[in-house]
């Protein structure tokens, strides 16, 4: 292991990747002894005009006392770090600690001096951004508190980094020099501005990827049906609107298919963009290292042999992510189907999907190839379960997805004016913490549906590189639910739901109108609908002899009433239906829906292909700006302006990205989805109507409320002396409570009884009643073994109890009884808090009893948990109802007990060493609660990579 010249060891966990601001990548690093030759070439390459801002003065070149101040650091009190691509220095930051006058120091002195140089070249890329980011988590890991910079008034680029960054700031003018003091503790603002800086560079990188200019397709063989002659085939049918090459070291030929071919990359003259690389894997290192060379911009590797074939690929698929990074280029793969972006211009099919879907606005996103030829096939084709045609904006296969992620592509789809509705197929999810940021952000623009495979697996798919969850998977389901994901479970339920989310407006509630000419179907939907929790009205029977007039009349009729906010339509077909009824029914239903343009309208049919051909009567979900492509017909309704993408799906105001100069307008007819079963329908408009909801609920989202009476000062102060002892520390009851009071959380008092007189002197103490409890771990809070004994009301109902126990199970010694002050009577719930290393810091609530446990009956919230998240917190379990009052009993205080779930949320956020909290039971009674039982554990706090600076995922 390297070390500083002062002895400290390097520290290799402040090495990372970072996405720059053009979608390109670079290595940020701690500078080393190692680096004097790089530090001087890096030197030459920067203007005069540069160092001059860097040094104040004219400073031509490095002298070798500067080579050894810049490359020599402790890494405590001096810091450098490097922004690097090719291995090279493109940019670099240091600091220096210093004390109140400015000289250098040693800790405890908390503020040091920064400066940046980056090369000209790579200026406006956001470089200087990230390594700021880095430079201050450093700084913080150190005990620095503070940075200080010295800058040039002329130096606007450099003020702007500075000022941009978020941090509470403070600006002075002294001697010609701008004089910038600013803290290191983030804020709301400064992580707002990293968030907004990850949005942009994350969505360019895969921008890049779906819109090159470009494309080389490495490994295109000469005979025909190979990987890459199939992928090329596929992007000249496509008809890709930038230049095309094949590469083959074996060819000969100077074309291929019409397409100008080369033995290597190395050998095109022209930009290369996008690398397709279809080469064994042994050769890809090669491929790797002359895409880097030639500055080409990204790489689809559909190439296999690489993670899901064991421990020596896996190793592989490192060194190939490595080395894509070293060289700014960014992957999708390895083992990946490809890419598809049906925009007119770009008409990109890097994959090896033979066909090119039509244009529309789906966003597809696979992890499997399987999956992601189901869905195209399924989004193509009419039939094959739900019937008419829907287009496609954009499709990712990511295979193992070594590189590019899910959350990648979720960040380019956010403010994609081509892409509405968000279709998502997950085998894992490598970082849900992000993940569920990011969903809660997208889908308060758009809809995002997402189903999980091998959810029950265990483990993750081979290839997968996850980190490890407790969470079971009904958890991690309901917390991104409450991120605003629309949680399916089969890819059918998956396309049922894209095509309606497409289609149509969002409920406004979850009353349902239903008619059609078949009574049976009516009822079918309408217990549909009770099973999905809407509220349908009775079904309306036109009869069998319905003509298509009637049903307009009956649809529009439904639509117009204001007690109705969507409309099921049930269709069977007639004898001797013809192909012009069938239209016919069609125009009827769409002309009456376009009279109530805020209200959605389903089908439902049965055999009648024509009618859902009809009602599909569009190769996509919505007109191209520019000419349809090939095959495209009329679409549906036009608003009276261009709406924004984050509208295209009415609902109530989110935080969506601005409408786009130029957006294309809405359709000027509707397209009416049709399902072939009531149930896939209704599931599909409850999901919408949830979905809805939730965006109501998100324009609001309430706050974190602020106590006064929190110590959060005394309880670091606490935390950090009961770590000194050691990791993974279990607190004792007394340690527990004072920390807890120490948020406004009183835990009654339990006093040990090792013996019955130990039991009277501890309830005289607390005054009579008293309950008499084990708190052996077998029997604690397990109140049905019989282990506690209530309301003893003096001491020899006290002596007698305390002997049925030892009795029944066990000496004192085993059992650890302990005598608590009776609580008023109530409801008996647990409040629990953990921290897990995927997605978390989680606040869960339940009643309390086995009864809950076994039909897992319990709530769950990200924290931090807001007054709105508390209050449906409570409300989400099923057994909610027996605090409310249920069969006439007494409503219990849910405000207090609202409080105390704010409380413990705010416990675990301000100190994520608490890494476990479980109150057990809490007694909730008409007027305040009682907490019985408390447990606390503490750990350092882990690592939060989602508040830390930006950086791409470990490989």
């Amino acid at each position: 292991m390297q070390t500083s010249p002062d002895g400290h060891a390097y520290p290799a966990h402040w090495e990372a990747d970072v996405v720059l601001r053009d979608g390109g990548t670079a290595r940020i690093r701690p500078i080393t002894v190692d680096d004097a030759e790089r530090l001087v070439s890096f030197y030459e390459q920067v203007s005069d005009e540069s160092k001059y801002y860097r040094f104040f003065a004219p400073y031509p070149r490095l002298s070798a006392k500067d080579v050894h101040r810049f490359t020599h650091h402790d890494f405590v009190d001096r810091v450098g770090l490097a922004a690097t691509v090719g291995g090279e220095f493109i940019a670099t930051v240091r600091y220096d600690r210093i004390n109140a006058d400015g000289l250098p120091a040693s800790a405890p002195a908390d503020e040091a001096e920064v400066a940046f140089l980056v090369q000209d070249a790579h200026q406006g890329r956001g470089v200087a951004s990230a390594l700021l980011e880095h430079i201050a988590a450093v700084a913080r890991e150190r005990g620095i508190r503070r940075f200080a910079a010295e800058v040039l008034p002329a130096n606007n680029k450099m003020i702007k980094v500075f000022t941009d960054a978020g941090y509470t700031q403070k600006r002075s003018f002294e001697d010609g020099v701008v004089r910038l003091e600013f803290d290191l503790e983030p804020t709301d603002r400064s992580r707002a501005v990293q968030w907004a800086r990850e949005q942009r560079a994350e969505a360019r990188s895969v921008q890049r990827l779906l819109a090159p200019g470009s494309v080389a397709v490495i490994g295109a063989g000469r005979t025909p049906g190979g990987v890459g002659r199939s992928v090329l085939a596929n992007l000249r049918d496509a008809g890709f609107t930038g230049r095309l090459f094949a590469v083959n070291k074996a060819l000969q030929e100077k074309e291929l298919d019409g397409v100008p071919a080369y033995r290597s990359v190395r050998d095109i003259t022209e930009p290369v963009d996008l690398a397709v690389v279809a080469v064994p894997a042994p050769y890809v290192p090669e491929v790797v290292a002359e895409c880097g060379v030639h500055g080409v911009q990204g790489l689809v590797v559909v190439s296999a042999g690489y993670a899901e074939s064991g421990p020596e690929g896996r190793r592989l698929q490192r060194e190939l992510v490595r080395q894509a990074r070293s060289y700014g280029m960014r992957i999708i793969g390895p083992s990946a189907f490809g890419v598809i972006n049906t925009s007119p211009q770009v008409r990109l099919n890097a994959s090896l999907a033979p066909e090119m879907p039509r244009p529309g606005r789906i966003g597809l996103f696979a992890q499997s190839g399987a999956i992601g030829i189901a869905l195209l096939s399924r989004l193509h084709r009419r039939g094959g379960g739900v019937t008419g045609v829907t287009g496609v904006s954009t499709f990712v296969s990511s295979g193992n997805r070594a590189d590019v992620s899910g959350n990648d592509v979720l960040q380019y789809w956010y403010d994609d004016p081509d892409t509405d509705v968000a279709l998502m197929y997950l085998e894992s999810i490598g970082n849900p913490r992000k993940f569920t940021r990011l969903a809660r952000r997208t889908a308060a623009a758009k809809p995002l549906v997402v189903v999980q495979g091998a959810r029950h697996g265990g483990v993750a798919p081979l290839g997968h590189t996850v980190r490890p969850t407790r969470l079971p998977y009904a958890t991690v389901s309901a917390l991104l639910r409450q991120a605003g994901v629309i949680r399916v479970d089969t890819i059918t339920e998956l396309v049922d739901a894209g095509l309606l989310l497409a289609r149509q407006p969002l409920p406004q509630g979850p009353r349902v109108a239903i008619l059609g000419n078949s009574e049976s179907l009516g009822l079918l939907t309408y217990d549909a609908c009770l099973a999905q929790g809407l509220r349908p009205l009775p079904p309306l029977d036109l009869t069998t002899a319905a003509s298509a007039e009637d049903f307009r009349r009956a649809l529009a009729h439904a639509l117009s009433e204001g007690g109705c906010d969507a409309v099921v339509v049930t269709a069977i077909p007639a004898v001797g239906e013809t192909s012009a009824r069938d239209a016919a029914l069609a125009e009827a239903l769409r002309s009456a829906s376009a009279e109530a343009p805020t209200k959605p309208v389903l089908v439902v049919h049965v055999e009648l292909g024509g009618l859902a051909e009809a009602l599909s009567a569009a190769a996509s979900t919505a007109p191209q700006a520019a000419a349809p492509a090939p095959g495209a017909a009329d679409a549906t309704r036009t608003p009276a302006a261009p709406a924004p993408p984050a509208s295209r799906t009415p609902g109530p105001p989110g935080e969506g990205p601005p409408a786009p100069a130029g957006a294309a307008p809405e359709p000027d007819r509707r397209l009416i989805p049709a399902y072939p079963a009531a149930e896939r329908a209704v599931r599909a408009l409850a999901e919408a109507v949830r979905y809805a909801q939730w965006r109501r609920d998100a324009a609001q989202p309430g706050k974190v409320p602020e106590y006064e009476d929190i110590d959060e000062k005394g309880a670091a102060a606490q935390i950090d002396a009961l770590l000194a002892r050691g990791e993974g520390l279990t607190l004792g009851t007394e340690e527990a409570c004072v920390l807890l009071g120490r948020y406004g959380i009183d835990v009654r008092r339990a006093l040990p009884a090792p013996t019955p007189d130990d039991a009277v002197r501890a309830a005289r103490t607390l005054g009579y009643p008293v309950a008499l409890k084990t708190t052996a771990p077998h029997l604690r809070h397990r109140a049905d073994l019989g282990g506690v004994r209530l309301d003893l009301a003096d001491e020899e109902q006290l002596r007698r109890a305390y002997t049925e126990l030892t009795d029944l199970f066990g000496t004192p010694q085993e059992l650890r009884p302990v005598v608590q002050a009776m609580a008023p009577r109530g409801v008996d719930t647990v409040v629990r808090a953990v921290i897990d290393p995927a997605a978390g810091a989680v606040l869960s609530f339940g009643l309390a009893g086995a009864a809950s446990e076994l039909l897992g009956d319990t709530a769950h919230r990200l924290v931090p948990v807001t007054d709105r998240e508390a209050a449906s917190l409570v409300r989400s379990i099923r057994t909610a109802p027996l605090l409310f009052g249920w069969r006439g009993s007494a409503p219990v205080d849910t405000a207090a007990l609202e409080e105390l779930l704010l409380r413990v949320s705010r416990l675990v956020d301000d100190h994520p060493e608490v890494v476990a909290v479980s109150l057990e039971p809490v007694v909730v009674a008409p007027h305040g609660l009682s907490v019985l039982g408390a447990t606390v554990r503490l750990a350092r706090a882990p690592v939060r990579d989602d508040l830390g600076p930006r950086t791409l995922p470990v490989v």
